[in-house]
């Protein structure tokens, strides 16, 4: 969690972002005078705010932020007004599961959109919100919102300076071959079953196998991820368990330490929900024992509760992943792992036409594409990795096509800095290297769009950049040439 990079400290502004954004709009909540639950609707949407709007641009973040009440309000009203109607409040909510999940085939808008509407769904349960609460929970949302955006795009507008790097556009396919229509009806089984196994639990806590269903499908894309994640979320909620049992319990819900305890597990949410999902799930854990404090329901069997909840959420995201619909590590990591190298032959090619003299060519966004992509493939072989696979050929494997791409990346990188070089110039011995790093790809995905560019004659080692060039593109075919022994044939073999 803490030896994970962090260029530019960027996880860092925008987790203390966050604690000043929630903080503001749970305080100006209660300057209001509004209800304690209203203010928990406020800070929770302040949060979902935060963390799930991921547009690559502060203008698209803009949009879908004032979109946000538009797909939650109407969610909301007729939670509420479903409270005491149990068979339709149930079938409307797995609609809205089916919905959310569904609407991430439109990118970022349509992931953070589907979550803040489902839990706003979640949130009435939580609180157990009724119609008289309505006006109060609509002024805290609107409130909150506003407060959060003020933050996030006026005073401290972290990505103006680091812009997001654009999300890779997901896995597409027509129909039932689409992998987010999959996901749309494992996760509405796997809710359908956390629902009914939950209230068998609990009449009155059972939606928190619902939403931990949900939450294990959202950023999976295949079996493989929904059950690592599935296993990452139990782990992190055990440990949250026993935190709250020594911190929450003994505080009784004392109001001044409880809203520094939540303060530093917001703050731990957003620093390691990238790095850590059990960490992240930790501090989800903390923090939900705190507000049940403060709410002043809060035991040790509720805790317990809790943890038996998450279980039986994991085991009907475990159970839909494998007989609805299965969408397998294999066939989702082929796909990112093509991606990716297209995105190198991409950069290489760019690269390789600016040192050509082409101005127009520019490898730094593809570069920039290929660390997103990256970071899926890293998702992708994530099950394959773990360290309780049993499988440790498939994992050695899986293993050294990580390491082969970081060293691609690498390379593309260093060779997107050399052509960024205005001094920079084209070597007639560019032209046979970019040929071979062609025909390396060509051998891993077959033939490839662009080609290297027209050589120019020159006398070789008198160009500035071409020397620094001719070693990434030389450490670019060496790891080319060397993937095509973990990839040889069926990229992981069924996994």
């Amino acid at each position: 969690m803490f030896m994970a990079p962090d260029p530019g400290l960027f996880r860092l502004r925008v987790s203390l972002r966050a604690v000043l954004g929630i903080g503001l709009a749970v305080t100006l909540c209660q300057l209001a005078g509004l209800s304690l639950p209203a203010s928990i609707t406020g800070g929770l949407a302040a949060l979902l705010a935060l963390f799930t709007v991921g547009d690559p641009t502060v203008r698209g973040q803009a949009g879908t932020t004032a979109l946000l009440p538009v797909a939650g309000l109407p969610v909301l009203t007729v939670a509420t007004a479903l409270h005491e109607v149990p068979t339709l409040r149930d079938a409307t909510w797995l609609a809205v599961v089916f919905i959310g999940v569904y609407a991430r085939r439109y990118g970022p808008r349509g992931h953070a959109l589907g979550i803040f509407a489902f839990m706003m769904f979640f949130t009435t349960q939580f609180l157990h919100a009724v119609p008289g609460q309505l006006p109060q929970l609509y002024a805290a949302v609107a409130l909150s919102l506003a407060a959060s955006s003020a933050v996030r795009f006026g005073a401290w507008c972290v990505e103006r300076r680091s812009p997001l790097p654009a999300a890779p556009l997901p896995l597409v396919g027509r129909g039932l071959a689409r992998p987010t229509t999959r996901q749309a009806f494992q996760a509405t089984a796997a809710c359908a079953f956390a629902l009914t196994a939950g209230q068998l639990l609990s009449h009155d806590r059972w939606y928190w196998a619902v939403g931990t269903a949900w939450w294990i499908f959202v950023n999976t894309a295949s079996r493989g991820e929904t059950l690592v994640r599935g296993f990452r979320r139990v782990l992190g909620t055990l440990t949250g368990i026993v935190a709250g049992l020594l911190i929450a319990v003994p505080l009784h819900g004392a109001p001044a330490p409880t809203a520094v305890l939540v303060a530093v597990s917001v703050f731990g949410i957003f620093y390691t929900a990238a790095p850590s999902y059990s960490w992240m799930m930790f501090f989800v854990t903390v923090m939900a024992g705190l507000l049940y404090g403060l709410l002043g329901v809060l035991h040790p069997g509720l805790l317990g509760l809790r943890l038996a909840e998450t279980g039986v959420g994991a085991l009907g995201a475990a159970l839909a992943v494998a007989l609805v619909l299965p969408i397998t590590t294999h066939t989702v990591t082929d796909r990112w792992i093509e991606r990716a190298l297209h995105a190198v032959h991409g950069c290489t090619s760019a690269a390789a036409r600016r040192l050509a003299g082409d101005a127009q060519a520019d490898p730094a966004p593809r570069a920039g594409e290929l660390e997103a992509l990256l970071g899926r493939v890293r998702m992708a072989l994530a099950p394959l990795v773990h360290p309780l696979n049993p499988m440790w050929q498939r994992k050695e494997r899986a293993r050294a096509i990580l390491a082969l791409l970081d060293d691609c990346a690498r390379e593309v990188r260093g060779l997107a800095a050399v052509a960024a070089d205005p001094d920079a110039s084209h070597d007639a011995r560019l032209t046979a290297a970019c040929r071979r790093v062609e025909t390396a790809m060509e051998s891993l995905v077959g033939a490839v769009p662009g080609g290297a560019p027209a050589a120019h004659h020159g006398a070789p080692g008198h160009h500035p950049g071409a020397e620094q060039a001719l070693v990434h593109l030389h450490g670019l075919e060496r790891a080319l040439v060397e993937l095509a022994t973990p990839l040889r044939g069926s990229l992981l073999l069924g996994a």
